[in-house]
């Protein structure tokens, strides 16, 4: 059974940083994606970005100046290392994984192709 598990959310003040970690157990990260998404309430789910079971990274256009994403396959966890944030940035952080897709350690162009999902964490950023 997969199961993704988010910490790391909290309050920061502006121009802060905070780094996110999802932690996965059921499956390896050595042979699955990772995608990180942000929800505010009232919109849709947005994309953050995406690591894959290799390592390769790809970013949401606006997101990648700002927004890190790694990995460490020995502690299966994936981490999204937020900087700089802004007023725009608070939100419900999620992860998930597109474990039923045909290649599920590739980044899927869909957003839909995501089938495990986190409970996500929630980034709250207030002077």
């Amino acid at each position: 059974q997969v199961q993704l598990v988010e910490y790391g959310g909290g309050l920061v003040q502006p121009g802060g940083s905070l780094r996110l970690s999802c932690v996965a157990s059921g499956i390896s990260l050595n042979h699955y994606a990772i995608g990180w998404f942000r929800q505010v309430p009232g919109k849709a789910r947005d994309g953050v970005g995406c690591i894959t079971s290799d390592g390769t990274v790809y970013y949401a256009d606006s997101k990648k100046d700002r927004f890190t994403i790694s990995k460490d396959d020995a502690k299966n966890t994936v981490y999204l290392q937020l900087d700089s944030l802004k007023s725009e940035d608070p939100a419900v952080y999620y992860c998930a994984t597109p474990h039923d897709a045909a290649f599920p350690y590739l980044c899927p162009r869909s957003n839909s192709d995501f089938s495990s999902w986190g409970q996500g964490t929630q980034v709250t950023v207030s002077s």
